[in-house]
């Protein structure tokens, strides 16, 4: 897309800034996904248990709940997604963290299962949470072309960060306070780290406020009496064109296989490993670290996503993720846990990469919060229902394990379907 600015733009546009906004925007995001560690994603598997032996309900309605928040933000993420891309996140991330906070006050209430699968569903309808979250990864994205991998690398360092902090918190505010009262003081910290900064710095595009991606200034051309300025930004589809792709569906697939494998693991093996004996403040340090691991891994690969096609990245992190699942069916010991968890954070953090970034960089963005809108829907629903037929599988048999290792071989497939995909010419560059 080529565009022509003003004469004063022009003139405006030749003293280049020391410092580009856009690296804000990654700061206030970095923040939101820290705080969102505490926001009943990664530490919701250390409520399971208190919260199972005092309620009385089963794994299942864990699995349900979970279920319920995917399934909420698929109904909504076509409408997130062109909200993001029409007005941006500065009003729409602050409302996120005032609706999450607003359902884990409720939590705290709660005395049977349909009310927290409830809860969780209205944690979903706002799409605030979990790898890949519209809110805090579209913006990032849009403010960045060329170094679009280093942005989303650096606003990755929340999640360990947020890690580190929150997870073992949790578990603090659990043994020290009970899991109701835990609900409440996780819920203000979070909105509060979210909501200011959100409110007072984001901003929707580089070009909302006199600047280009990237930081890059116009190059000029003497043009008659005028001087003109010309920048070339990346060729952004449309959401028609993007689903006319094989390389869409193809995405569409990885993602939903790899959904659907973590929807049976992620959220069941903390209290998988507590059923086998693990102590689990040992078991929230591991998870902590599990995030940092996840952090490192998507740093390290927005650094490489320069020299190494996303793709292959990507194929990188699923291998992760299923050699990490296998070590989990058999993980018994607390170094054994450690490692697993450590393996798949490695695996999130490529996921998380790949997720953020080949949307973008195969599709541009310009329309970038649609495109991701519709794909939302089938990840998230598909995804969905691998947490509750894992727990169904727990209640009735006693073991995990026959569900784990369908999702180890749905993620061995994604490592080689991933690997396949490569970047789609637009309709417009077709016969040149």
């Amino acid at each position: 897309m080529t565009e022509i600015a003003s004469p004063e733009s022009s003139r405006q546009g030749s003293r280049r800034p020391k410092f580009f906004y856009g690296w804000v925007v990654v700061a206030v995001m970095a923040a939101g996904t820290s705080a969102s560690m505490a926001m009943g994603s990664l530490n919701f598997g250390l409520f399971i248990v208190p919260m199972g032996d005092e309620l009385k309900i089963g794994r299942s309605t864990f699995g349900w709940a979970q279920t319920a928040r995917q399934m909420a933000s698929a109904v909504t993420s076509p409408i997130v997604g062109r909200l993001l891309d029409t007005y941006g996140a500065r009003i729409l991330l602050p409302v996120a963290a005032l609706i999450v906070g607003a359902a884990m006050v409720g939590l705290s209430y709660i005395n049977s299962g349909w009310q927290l699968v409830a809860l969780f569903a209205v944690m979903g309808l706002v799409g605030m949470g979990g790898p890949g979250a519209l809110v805090t990864s579209v913006p990032v994205a849009k403010w960045f072309t060329r170094n679009r991998a280093k942005a989303i690398a650096f606003a990755s360092v929340g999640i360990p960060i947020g890690a580190l902090i929150f997870v073992p918190l949790t578990q603090v505010f659990i043994d020290a306070w009970g899991w109701r009262v835990a609900w409440v003081v996780l819920a203000g910290l979070g909105a509060g780290i979210i909501v200011p900064p959100a409110l007072i710095f984001l901003r929707r595009l580089p070009e909302d406020v006199g600047l280009l991606p990237d930081g890059d200034q116009p190059s000029y051309s003497s043009d008659g009496p005028e001087t003109v300025s010309r920048y070339v930004d990346e060729i952004s589809w449309t959401t028609r064109e993007a689903t006319r792709s094989v390389a869409f569906w193809q995405l569409v697939v990885v993602f939903t296989g790899v959904a659907l494998a973590l929807g049976t693991i992620g959220v069941h093996r903390i209290p998988a490993f507590v059923d086998r004996g693990i102590d689990p403040t040992q078991i929230a340090l591991a998870t902590a670290f599990d995030a940092v691991a996840a952090g490192v891994s998507t740093f390290v690969m927005g650094i490489l996503a320069r020299r190494i096609p996303a793709r292959i990245l990507g194929a990188i992190g699923f291998s992760f993720l299923a050699i990490s699942s296998a070590l989990t069916i058999y993980a018994d010991t607390f170094a054994l846990v450690f490692l697993s968890m450590a393996i798949f954070g490695l695996g999130i953090g490529g996921m998380m990469f790949l997720q953020n970034f080949i949307w973008a960089d195969y599709f541009g963005r310009t329309h970038l919060g649609a495109i991701r809108g519709i794909v939302m829907p089938i990840t998230l629903i598909v995804g969905g229902s691998g947490a509750p037929v894992a727990g169904y599988v727990h209640d009735i048999s006693g073991s995990y394990n026959s569900i784990w290792w369908v999702g180890v071989g749905l993620m061995t497939g994604a490592v080689i379907l991933v690997a396949t995909v490569r970047a789609p010419i637009h309709p417009s560059r077709a016969n040149s």
